[in-house]
């Protein structure tokens, strides 16, 4: 995996940190690929539960597209097919496991497209956010445009305002972001896995796609309530105990 993405483990929890701070952590194809390996490695993992996402530095956490290297012919996207996928998937809110967004400074462009495609989201009060594609002849190209109407475009929006939007979750001193963006996704960590990889699908289908929504709450009401885990839940609750959960 390329240096421009750190990865830490902590326990059920995978840390992913942009490693471009001379750069504002922007997205070159090294840091595309590297996150999309990523996304395939903690999907790969049943110890894995939950990934965060956060970057270096306290001047960005990430500037969208390196323009640098775009100005220079170089390509938007990642070299990896299968790499591209996942972190296309990334992108889209579509990461099988839940995804904790840990904005330790301001984020536009792709960065903000980024942190939209994570389910929840701990920003820094210092952040601010917003799409100014616009501004270099571009647009928003992942799924920015669709909150048009909860972002002014090419307008930053401060971290309160964001969280008066319910752009974030919640806003705390930048030193705290990644220690409680971590807490966080622990905390999801601890429920049933199946369950939670339904819940995240259905969340986000319920509201872009309704009839596949409908589809896919039966397809998994078939497989999670005939899992193991359950079972496991129920009887863990009887007996007044944490569960154990195998994925299954």
């Amino acid at each position: 995996m390329s240096d421009e993405l750190v990865t830490d483990r902590r326990g059920n929890v995978l840390v992913a940190r942009l490693n471009r701070p001379e750069a504002r952590n922007a997205l070159n194809p090294a840091l595309l690929d590297a996150l999309g390996e990523a996304v395939l490695a903690a999907e790969s993992d049943p110890d894995v539960r939950a990934l965060v996402l956060t970057g270096t530095g306290d001047r960005a956490f990430c500037s969208g597209m390196d323009l640098r290297g775009f100005a220079a012919g170089g390509e938007p996207g990642g070299g990896n097919p299968e790499a591209s996928a996942a972190m296309g998937r990334l992108f889209g809110g579509k990461v099988e496991i839940p995804v904790v967004g840990a904005a330790n400074a301001t984020a536009v462009a792709g960065g903000l497209e980024l942190l939209l495609g994570c389910d929840v989201i701990v920003a820094s009060s210092e952040a601010k956010f917003g799409l100014p594609e616009v501004k270099r002849g571009l647009f928003a190209g992942g799924d920015g445009t669709a909150m048009a109407t909860r972002i002014p475009l090419g307008v930053a929006i401060e971290a309160t305002r964001a969280y008066e939007l319910g752009l974030v979750n919640a806003v705390v001193p930048p030193d705290e972001v990644l220690p409680a963006a971590v807490a966080l996704a622990e905390r999801i960590a601890e429920n049933g896995p199946l369950g939670l990889r339904a819940s995240k699908e259905l969340v986000r289908l319920a509201v872009s796609d309704p009839a596949r929504w409908a589809e896919r709450r039966d397809h998994w009401r078939e497989i999670v309530f005939a899992s193991e885990d359950a079972k496991e839940g129920a009887s863990a609750f009887v007996e007044k105990r944490p569960p154990v959960w195998r994925g299954r």
